[in-house]
């Protein structure tokens, strides 16, 4: 156990449980010398607790008695008899517990104690690897429900001892639980015993009465109440169960009980009633003495009984432990001795006398013979105890001399730091675990197994091999070791705990982590350490993690104690350097220095005059600007100079230095110590780190203040990395200084931070001649002095080399090696020519790149001479300026760092400022172009320290609010509206000025207050320029927001006609009641979006252009964004006037400009109408407009597509109006997104003012100049029933395919019908294969209806013979009673076409009259085109029709009367596609079966929208039909009566569905709905009826509004009543259509609106609908998917896995046997025949016959006699048609030996087959052997 304990961390669970059957015990010495187990029969041997074990072979079912010694988080720790100790997970705790497996570590330790005893049952018994060889491990339970395991209220009686949980606590008493549901009990609270009593504890109680009737057991839990009830078996014994024993008989060894009059149980000498007991023990228990006891064990398997009669526990309480393991006691008397067993002593414990046993091996380290001649009784004895059997109250020691000296033999006796010799026992992946003296146990971490990682630790680590180890630690029993060299060997002081850390301490200590800034280390015991990086003795240049390994044993000082995270900060440095005072480098230092190293981070510097130390460079620090930073590294080689650099840390020996100019420059301004720090204040620095929320800036030393990421930019950022980087040089506000938590609140605002001087740029060109000088040593460019040829300003000739867009090269003759280069911008208008020579003007040299910028503008090089005499006037203009002095400045070249300016009133002297600023690097806070005007300030005259150029400084740059100016003194500037300024420009934007005057004013002119509104000009900013002063006006004062509430925003006007103080003109201003629909609007584009324009009319009025107002043309519309930029001005006609929210909607269409536009005369008046609504969306737009559209969604097939014509407003183009001739899929040349031109061509409104607007896209309707030529007549579109006529030719698409035919497009307001039998002149097998949705057709028309407006088109070529002709048709030729013979043309669901041979008639053959027998789902049986018989029942003249009988008793009985079949050619006949119309109507005349309903359906199904929907049961029922219908005939007599029943009750469920489903599309033929009206009057008279609910989603769907559709159905999911489930399943399907042919995401949509029908509909109905839709839409992924969740959610249905097995099959996918074996395992078995029969159909209809085969005969091998598995397989053969099969099928089935009546119907089938395949002998042969069948059954 206290091994275990100590493992616990360490050791996986999984390893602490293997499972076996059966437990050995241990031996009770746990010293190394001892010789094992001596194998003792309990029975012979008077002692011998070593096979207590043995004898009751501890087994899984077990039931024990234990006390608790062990509460763990996870685990419990049972001491069982006999020194047994098991495990108890927390799961197996307890029921409560198991439930909820979250809360387990909070609640193991509030509901278990130590020392509570408990009753539980062995679950595992297996293999302990963690304990010595041959220790078996007990996993228990203390669940109620494993120990009552089988246990009813009929087996409790009054006086039962049963263990109960208490589940609740109530005023009363407590709830109880006893492992099972069906019966509960309960304790009041006078009977709990006086205890405490809490949730969740076992208690042992006792029956007092039974309530059979709620299932209640009342109880008592006093502990003395003894088990009276003696009717009790074996399996309701429970340990700790109070008894009244009587003794049987004395065995030598124990005692043999009886308790509850029929059981009998031993008691071990261990369990007595006195706990010292001697040799006379016998005495004490004469035979039927009566006692007290309680069961200790029960073994079911054995029926053998442990009884104890100790009286601690027979009192319910643990016997009490007053010794200690590893303690010695002296003076100990021997009370009994066993020979060759042991010894058993009592111990002088306080405040009693403890019992103790010693094994004959533990009394001495001699082998002793015989202890007798050893030991006496009443002798004294020293005793170490080595382990305690708390269940006995009894201690295990030893008398061994070894024992009693051994320093450890305990967990407490082990101290950190100690060296100890230990055993390896086990090695394992995670350690190895030793073994220390007297039985503890330690971990040696694999990775303290050695100095380095070992990869395989068995190859040293062997078990049984000894080893030297140090302890880590040990806390909780847990003890660590370590066996690391260093460590083990280490003479240094041991650093246990933080009262022993002293500064100076030197010790060893191993690292746990490597950072940057640091290694953090570990000591004994868990005391944590950490070495700052300066304290790791680190080389220059050198990281921590190449210089360290994680475990690595370091030698390390202890510098700082324990600090308040309680970590020690030490040092690696052992030894450090004192260095005198003098020698001391301070910080701000200059030193110069050579570089001695380069390495990947830093740059190792040899420092001048400090040779004891080395400096360090980031290379962050070689320059202020970053991109001069990697020419610098690429570059620098050692032995390259410093000669200024700044010291701005130490680091130990190292020296942190820069090279940044700005440091150097300004280091006697930067501050070291917060105390220089002063608010106002700006000073330099860098940045040492950004976060998130800002910036740390760094100064001198450690010093560091922090911005926030608000005072960081001006402009706000989404990251702060986007506008800084670390290492860079910036400028700092101090804010706040806070001496008394060192905090220094920074701002980095260029407003704030802007530079005061050219350092910036003088720094730039220092670091450039730097890299043209390391350039130059390396190789890379000549030698640098061609630059002083060069000079600023000098004028060169060159040769025109190269002319590119962006400029010419031009070429010297001295200088080879430099090219020069002129931008377009400084050609100065001059032509020039390859090959030319030209005067250039000098503006700048790049040394690096071998570059000249040169200008050919005449005003630089008028006047100048050339080469030296050039140099003078430059240097005379230059001598004239001074510093400080402010100029005017032209942009030459914009760089990226720095401008090229020239200086026109100074000579054009040339000189250089910088783009940017220290804090804009990364965000330049200007934009520049070439000929910008603006102010500068002289910095910097030509001089070595300018690298000879002029720089300059922006006023642009440096322009901020200036803070100086006090709040007194703005006060003394009394403006007001009206007042005239003199104000300076500080920034040109798109569409405003930002100007300043007085006293730090700040102030805009917007772009519309330049000019008078008569005078809108292009650019007007383009004459104005930074700096510049103009005379302004203010116009308004407006309050600013935000933190600045106080102040005030000037608005001020340039205009002409106000600068002349005509305030008047301001009010005369645009307004928004100026402008109406159609006025002329003239503004300045302002802001350009993805498809809108704003365009400032006014300072206060925008008006706003949508991208498809713009254009007409698709061109223009694609490069919307080109045509377009800000500060265009833009004029347009309003087309909205939204005076409230004041907003203006332009439009740039010239037709919108016309005061009539381009339409007919009809056509303007169906614009007076549309024109009268207040659709303001609509009002611009009128029929016979050409608009420009973009497509917004291209439906399938025939759906035509969506076009966006407005922000809201969409059109609809038909499928006949993409294109102007009949050419196939015309959508394909389109693609959503694309921009098109389209005309109006109607404009429809509802009463509810939904606008619905058709387009079309032909050419000739959009191009006006296509109006007048001649156009090919067959593209005509025909928009009216009265242009069509019969035999006229048309043209159009199929739309719509059904069994009967299809329906065609002629124009988008007309469709025609084809009838199956017009499609072609000849058979048409399968119409949706040869006529799919979309093709072309073209034919002639039949007939025309004007009053149904009904239009039937013909495809076949001989049309005058189809044309109807009832005069001439004669039925003379035909009779009633006749045989004809014919072949099936169709086959419906209500009967078969049949077409007569040799004539042109079809009769129709009703379902009723095809056979004698039942038939049921006739398509199974017939397919079209098969040659059949059958007798004419009736001839309707009139009407034309023809009824037909295919009994066999008609042909029979024709037969025997010799009436042959007329099958002459008739002189005049019935067209055959009239008859497919007419036929039906009469049916019901003589069979009133519904036919006439069935057929209306079929009709009304002619044309179906993709919404539309089946409103049956099931889609699928083929398969189940197949078998129904078999078994129909099949089964004959009573069962088809009892069949016939149920049939005829499902047949008219669904006839009476059908009848309501025909009546509502009677209704809706008879009167159909056009306006949303009409549906909304439909759907309140029958608000429960989807089918009017799918239509009128199916109207708003052609009225191209899809989110009314959906609105219409979350309409009728509401109003639907819950107890119509199949109407709201079809709303539904519906909606699933909806979204999938409709939605933006369709899967996502489809998915969302699923997830809502799950909540109110079968699941099981709706994920079947949901397969169909993906299915139906071929979406195989989606339907893959839903089926694997099917198949899990629904594993019993056999319909779900047909569906699976279907799709597999269907789709050729490998796995379709694992699929199978996975549904027969889990549907009933009741449905196997079922599943397996359906997926053989399926085999042979869609897959490979040869499997369907070998499904149906491994069905008929188990079940021979099933005729119904007959008749299908014989079926599904007969499909396929291989006849020889079919005959053998037949044969091995009328070999059978079945009754009679299943045998006459596989014959009757024979016999059919043999008629309708065979010849006469065929037949003849099986009536033969039908006859031979019945001789032999009679």
């Amino acid at each position: 156990m206290p091994a275990r304990a100590a493992l616990a961390s360490s050791v996986p669970r999984s390893r602490l449980l293997r499972p076996k059957k059966l437990i050995r015990r241990r031996g009770l010495s746990a010293d190394s010398d001892h010789h094992g187990h001596r194998k003792v029969n309990l029975l012979d041997e008077s002692l011998s607790p070593p096979k207590w074990k043995e004898e009751h072979n501890i087994s899984s079912g077990m039931k024990l008695w234990g006390v608790i010694t062990e509460v763990n988080l996870k685990d419990l720790v049972i001491s069982l008899p006999g020194e047994l100790r098991g495990f108890v997970h927390a799961e197996d705790a307890s029921d409560m517990l198991a439930d909820n497996e979250d809360k387990v570590p909070s609640i193991l330790p509030k509901t278990f104690n130590v020392g509570k005893l408990v009753a539980c049952r062995v679950m595992e018994v297996g293999d302990d690897k963690v304990e010595e060889k041959g220790r078996k491990r007990i996993r228990l339970s203390l669940r109620l429900s494993v120990l009552y395991k089988g246990l009813t209220l009929d087996a409790v009686h009054d006086g039962m001892v049963l263990v109960a949980q208490v589940t609740s606590v109530e005023d009363h008493g407590f709830t109880l639980h006893f492992g099972v549901p069906s019966f509960s009990g309960f304790l009041p609270r006078m009977d709990d015993g006086g205890i405490p009593i809490c949730r969740g504890q076992l208690l042992q109680c006792v029956v007092k009465s039974i309530d059979k009737a709620r299932a209640i057991v009342y109880t008592s839990s006093s502990t003395d109440l003894v088990s009276k009830y003696a009717g009790l078996s074996i399996d309701l014994l429970v340990p700790g169960m109070l008894v009244n024993a009587r003794v049987v008989s004395m065995l030598k060894n124990r005692i043999k009980l009886s308790f509850l009059t029929h059981f009998t149980g031993t008691v071990d000498v261990f369990h007595l009633q006195n706990s010292h007991p001697t040799d006379n023990w016998r005495d004490d228990y004469p035979q039927n003495k009566k006692v007290l006891a309680r069961i200790l064990s029960v073994d079911p398997s054995t029926k053998t009984i442990g009884l104890t009669l100790n009286l601690h526990l027979v009192q319910h309480r643990p016997p009490p432990m007053h010794v200690k393991t590893g303690e010695i006691y002296e003076k100990c008397t021997i009370l009994r001795i066993d020979e060759n067993v042991g010894l058993l002593l009592s111990i002088p414990s306080s405040p009693e006398h403890t019992p103790a046993y010693v094994h004959r091996f533990d009394v001495s380290d001699e082998e002793v013979g015989k202890l007798q001649k050893k030991f006496k009784e009443g002798d004294y004895a020293c005793l170490r105890v080595l382990r305690i059997r708390h269940l006995e109250g009894l201690a295990i020691g030893t008398l061994k001399a070894s024992a009693l000296e051994r320093p450890i033999f305990t967990h407490s006796d082990v101290k950190p730091g100690m060296l100890l010799r230990a055993q390896v026992i086990v090695v394992e992946p995670f350690g190895a675990i030793v073994q220390l003296a007297c039985g503890v146990k330690a971990l040696c971490p694999c990775r303290h197994m050695s100095e380095l990682e070992r990869v395989k630790p068995s190859k040293k680590f062997k078990v049984g091999a000894e080893f030297l180890f140090r302890v880590l630690g040990c806390k909780s029993k847990r003890i660590t070791v370590t066996h690391k060299k260093t460590l083990v060997k280490s003479k240094l002081a041991i650093l246990a705990s933080h009262a022993d850390a002293t500064e100076g301490l030197v010790t060893h200590g191993w690292i746990t982590k490597i950072e940057n800034h640091g290694c953090y280390l570990k000591f004994y015991n868990g005391i944590l350490g950490f070495a700052p990086r300066s304290e790791l003795g680190l080389d220059p240049g050198s990281e921590p993690n190449a210089v360290y390994h994680v475990e690595q044993v370091v030698k390390c000082r202890i510098i700082s104690p324990v600090s308040a995270s309680r970590i020690i900060h030490v040092s690696f440095v052992v030894s450090p350097k004192r260095i005198s005072d003098a020698d001391m480098v301070r910080l701000g230092s200059i030193v110069g220095g050579v570089v001695d190293k380069l390495t990947p981070t830093v740059v190792i510097i040899g420092v001048k005059s400090y040779k004891h130390f080395k400096g360090l460079i980031t290379y962050e620090h070689l320059a202020d600007h970053q991109g001069q930073v990697a020419s610098l590294r690429s570059l620098l080689r050692p032995g390259f100079a410093f000669d200024q650099l700044v010291v701005l840390d130490i680091d130990g020996s190292n020296l942190i230095l820069s090279a940044k100019y700005s440091l150097v420059h300004f280091v006697e301004d930067i501050p070291s110590d917060i105390t220089h720090m002063h608010p106002l204040s700006v000073v330099h620095g860098y940045i040492n780190n950004i976060i998130e929320t800002g910036c740390f800036v760094r100064f001198l030393g450690r010093l560091t203040g922090f911005s926030a990421k608000i005072r960081a930019t001006a402009n706000g950022v989404g990251s702060l990395l986007d506008a800084f980087y670390i290492g860079q040089s910036v400028r700092s506000h101090v804010v706040s200084v806070d001496n008394g938590t060192g905090k220094i609140k920074l701002a980095m605002k260029q407003s704030l931070c802007f530079s005061t001087d050219a350092s910036f740029i003088k720094s730039y060109f220092l670091v450039e001649d730097m890299i043209s000088e390391l350039q130059s040593v390396d190789g890379i460019v000549s030698d640098s002095n061609w630059a002083k040829d060069f000079s600023i300003g000098s004028v060169h000739m060159g040769k025109v080399q190269e002319i590119k867009e962006s400029g010419v090269v031009l070429g010297f003759e001295k200088s080879g090696g430099i090219v020069g280069f002129v931008s377009q911008h400084q050609l100065g208008g001059v032509n020039v020519e390859k090959g030319s020579v030209v005067k250039a003007f000098v503006l700048d040299i790049s040394k690096t790149d071998n570059l000249v910028d040169l200008s050919l503008k005449p005003e630089l090089i008028d006047g100048a001479k050339m080469n030296g005499s050039r140099k003078k006037r430059h240097r005379t203009s230059v001598l004239d300026l001074e510093l400080h002095q402010t100029v005017n400045a032209t942009v030459e070249i914009v760089k990226e760092n720095y401008l090229v300016l020239s200086l026109p009133e100074h000579d054009y002297a040339v000189g250089y400022a910088s783009a940017i600023d220290y804090n804009t690097q990364k965000i330049p806070y200007k934009h520049f172009s070439n000929g910008q005007r603006m102010l500068a300030t002289v910095e910097a005259l030509p001089s070595a320290d300018s690298s000879g150029r002029l720089l300059l400084l922006l006023k642009a740059l440096s322009e901020v609010y200036d803070s100086s100016v006090s709040k007194r003194a703005k006060k003394m500037f009394n403006y007001i509206v009206g007042s005239l300024v003199d104000a300076e420009i500080i920034d040109i934007k798109s569409l405003e000025l930002l100007v300043k005057f007085g006293a730090g004013f700040h102030g805009k002119i917007h772009i519309t207050e330049v000019n008078d509104a008569d005078h809108f000009l292009e650019n007007p900013f383009s004459n104005f320029c930074l700096g510049q002063l103009v005379k302004a006006r203010i116009i308004a004062k407006v309050p600013q927001t935000g933190k600045n509430k106080n102040s005030f925003k000037w608005l001020l006007s340039i205009k002409p006609s106000i600068l002349t103080g005509n305030m008047e003109a301001r009010k005369a201003s645009v307004k928004i009641d100026d402008i109406s629909v159609g006025s002329i609007v003239k503004g300045y584009v302002m802001k350009v979006d993805k498809e809108w324009v704003q365009v400032s009319i006014t300072r206060h009025l925008v008006a706003h252009l949508f991208i498809l107002d713009s254009s007409s043309e698709p061109h223009e519309l694609q490069e919307f964004h080109k045509r377009f930029s800000v500060g265009q001005v833009v004029t347009g006609r309003a087309i909205s006037v939204n005076k409230e929210k004041k907003r203006v909607r332009l439009s740039l269409h010239s037709l919108f400009e016309r005061k009539t536009p381009l339409v007919s005369e009809a056509e303007k008046n169906d614009n007076d109408d549309s024109s009268s609504s207040n659709n303001t969306e609509m009002e611009h737009i009128l029929t016979g407009y050409v608009i420009g559209g973009r497509i917004k969604k291209i439906f399938p097939n025939v759906g035509g597509m969506f076009v966006q014509i407005g922000p809201h407003l969409f059109g609809k183009v038909h499928y006949t109006e993409i294109a102007d001739s009949w050419i196939a899929d015309p959508s394909s040349g389109y693609e959503e997104g694309q921009f098109v031109k389209c005309r109006v061509l109607e404009i429809s409104r509802s009463s509810t003012g939904f606008a619905h607007v058709d387009l079309s896209l032909r050419a000739s309707l959009i191009d006006p100049s296509e109006l007048s030529k001649e156009k090919d007549p067959s593209s005509k579109r025909f928009e009216k029933i009265e242009d069509l006529y019969p035999n006229m030719e048309v043209h159009g698409y199929v739309k719509h395919v059904t069994s009967r035919g299809c329906f065609i497009m002629l124009s988008r307001k007309l469709d025609a019908r084809i009838f199956l039998s017009n499609l072609s002149d000849g058979f048409v097998e399968n119409p949706d294969k040869e006529f799919p949705a979309g093709k072309i057709v073209h034919g002639r028309v039949l007939t025309v209806e004007f009053s149904s407006k009904r239009v039937d088109v013909t495809l076949k070529k001989n049309v005058d013979s189809q044309l109807p002709k009832p005069d001439s048709c004669s039925f003379s030729s035909i009779h009633v009673g006749v045989i004809i013979s014919g072949h099936i043309r169709r086959v419906e669901t209500y009967g078969l076409f049949i077409a007569i041979d040799g004539t042109n008639l079809v009769g129709l053959c009703h379902i009723s009259e095809l056979s004698d027998d039942h038939t049921v789902h006739i398509e199974t049986k017939y397919r079209a085109g098969e040659r059949v018989e059958a007798k004419i029942l009736k001839i309707d003249e009139e009407r034309q029709r023809i009824a037909l009988g295919m009994k066999k008793s008609y042909v029979d009985e024709a037969k025997n009367a010799e009436v042959t079949v007329l099958s002459a050619a008739m002189d005049c006949t019935l067209p055959a596609w009239k008859q497919d119309l007419s036929c039906i109507k009469d049916i019901t005349d003589h069979q009133n079966d519904g036919a006439t309903d069935i057929f209306l359906q079929a009709e009304s199904r002619a044309s179906v929208l993709p919404l539309q929907v089946s409103l049956d049961e099931s889609e699928n029922t083929h398969v189940e039909s197949v078998l129904i219908a078999n078994q129909d005939n099949v089964n004959e007599a009573t069962e088809i009566e009892k069949r016939k029943n149920r049939h005829l009750k499902k047949k008219e469920k669904q006839n009476r569905e059908l009848e309501i489903r025909l009546s509502e599309e009677r209704r809706l033929q008879n009167d159909m709905p056009e306006t949303v009206d009409d549906y909304e009057k439909l759907v309140r008279s029958s608000p429960n009826s989807s089918f009017y609910w799918i239509k009128y989603m199916e109207f708003m769907l052609a009225q191209a509004d899809v989110q009314k559709a959906r609105s219409v159905a979350e309409r009728a999911l509401k109003t639907i009543i819950f107890q119509e489930e199949v109407e709201r399943l079809n709303i539904w399907v519906a909606y699933f259509n909806l979204e999938n042919a409709y939605g933006n995401s369709p899967e996502e949509n489809v998915e969302r609106v699923f997830k809502k029908a799950l909540q109110t509909c079968d699941p099981k109905k709706l994920h079947l609908a949901l397969l169909g839709l993906y299915e139906r839409t071929e979406q195989h992924n989606l339907a893959d998917v839903l089926l694997d969740k099917m198949t899990k959610k629904f594993k019993k249905s056999c319909k779900v896995w047909l569906c699976r097995v279907q799709q597999f099959v269907k789709l050729r996918k490998d796995g379709l046997q694992f699929v199978i074996n996975r549904a027969l395992l889990s549907l009933p078995m009741k449905k196997h025949i079922k599943f397996i029969s359906h997926a053989a159909i399926l085999e042979f209809k869609y897959g490979e016959p040869e499997m369907g085969r070998s499904m149906f005969e491994g069905i008929l091998r188990e079940h021979p006699k099933r005729t119904d598995i007959w008749s299908i397989y014989l079926d599904q053969e007969i499909r396929v048609g291989d006849n020889e099969v079919i005959r053998a099928l037949f044969e091995r089935a009328t070999c059978l030996s079945l009754p009679a009546k299943k045998m006459k119907f596989l014959f009757k089938k024979y016999h059919s087959y043999e008629e309708s395949q065979g010849d006469q002998d065929r037949v003849e042969q099986v009536k033969k052997k039908a006859l031979q069948f019945l001789e032999s059954s009679y």
